[in-house]
């Protein structure tokens, strides 16, 4: 099981865009890296070609190492690390270390 998943929210701890607060939007497990909606964004020059037959200057998301960011507590506001636990009934889940509540 993943500790990040596709709609989490993160806060990033370091690097250019530090402090920001931004959902996953894609993630590359093999890489270990996500991709954050408006985090991480760069201008790339393109030349003109079928599918942007104008080029011009593009701006793009990169994705980030995950060890870049934080889980953010919906309950608390705060960052936590995230642990695992198994359920009464057997099936496994999140939950926030700082606070103890379940990832929901």
């Amino acid at each position: 099981m993943n500790k990040f998943k596709k709609g989490d929210k993160v806060k990033v701890i370091t690097g250019k865009d530090r402090g920001k607060i931004s959902q996953i939007t894609k993630l590359f497990p093999k890489l270990d890296k996500i991709l954050l909606h408006g985090v991480n964004v760069v201008k790339k020059h393109m030349k003109p070609n079928k599918s942007n037959p104008e080029g011009g200057i593009i701006r793009k998301e990169l994705p980030i190492h995950f060890s870049n960011v934080m889980h953010i507590d919906p309950a608390t506001n705060v960052v936590s690390k995230i642990g695992f636990r198994f359920l009464p009934n057997g099936r496994k889940t999140r939950y926030f270390k700082k606070s103890n509540n379940l990832y929901r």
